[in-house]
């Protein structure tokens, strides 16, 4: 702010009142705080300039995550669509998939895997277990049982390529989808990592911005203050020359007086002259001085 205390205060009782050389004085000391308060104001503009230029960095940095934060975000719909394509022809592949299956009766009982650890069970018990005959024989039926049924299975699987291609190509189409999935959430990731320095950049502009307007403020105030003391120091310029002319006037009256006073005198000294009175030196010179001699 402002130090009121040190400003210059013109009154038109000052202009009127105060003598020439008071007035020359107050001249000086509007002058002098004239020049302080411009070279306050000059540091202050300044200063709001250097917070304005960094406003317009914070702001141009905030656009260019912005657009960024654009550019991600276009890429993460272009993915997702490619996903949501991918996996809706993935999906519709697994449909064929079951489809041929269901054809194959090959979704009805237990898979291969399961079959497999069956028949590995009933021989480790075969092996391990002391039976009699008759459940002996029984559990060797059972596993000729579940050999013959897993043949079976794995005859059909084996049979039909059809079924493992289509199986293939869902897989890899899901596969693919999947990867356009990992995509849309990596970029998704850096998009909003773009979004929050864009949002941080235009708080931080905006802070900035404050502290340039009241930066500006403060500059009006000096600035104003300025021109108040250079327009009363005008004031008081043109008061000391209305001063000097009135001088000057009043000299040359004085002047015009005396010389008036000077040539009526002559005038007497020269009739006293033409009457045949004699002159003194003196009077003499008075009458060279009026040019009557």
């Amino acid at each position: 702010m402002v130090d009121e205390s040190k400003n210059i205060e013109l009154t038109e009782d000052d202009l009127e009142n105060k003598s020439k050389g008071q007035l020359i004085k107050m001249a000086g000391q509007l002058r002098d705080r004239r020049n302080e308060l411009n070279q306050m104001a000059s540091e202050r503009a300044s200063k709001r300039d250097d917070l304005n230029a960094k406003t317009r960095e914070k702001v141009d940095k905030a656009q260019e995550h912005r657009e960024k934060r654009d550019e991600l975000n276009e890429q993460v719909q272009e993915h997702k669509e490619s996903r949501n394509e991918l996996n809706a022809e993935a999906n519709e592949l697994f449909d064929k998939v079951e489809q041929l299956k269901s054809d194959m009766e090959l979704d009805e009982g237990k898979d291969l895997e399961e079959l497999e650890e069956e028949i590995e069970q009933l021989e480790f018990k075969q092996q391990t277990e002391v039976l009699s005959s008759e459940d002996e024989k029984e559990l060797i039926e059972k596993i000729e049982s579940k050999r013959e049924e897993y043949e079976e299975r794995k005859q059909k699987l084996d049979q039909n390529e059809d079924l493992e291609e289509l199986v293939e190509e869902a897989e890899e189409v899901r596969s693919e989808a999947s990867q356009h999935h990992q995509e849309v959430t990596e970029l998704a990731d850096k998009a909003q990592e773009h979004h929050n320095q864009m949002i941080e950049a235009y708080r931080e502009a905006d802070d900035i911005r404050d502290e340039a307007d009241e930066m500006h403020e403060k500059f009006v105030e000096a600035q104003e203050a300025a021109d108040r003391h250079h327009e009363d120091f005008v004031r008081v310029q043109k008061r000391l020359r209305e001063l000097d002319k009135k001088e000057e006037e009043e000299r040359k009256s004085e002047r015009d007086k005396k010389k008036e006073e000077a040539k009526e005198e002559a005038e007497e000294i020269y009739q006293k002259f033409k009457e045949g009175e004699t002159l003194d030196t003196e009077d003499l010179m008075k009458l060279q001085k009026t040019g009557l001699l």
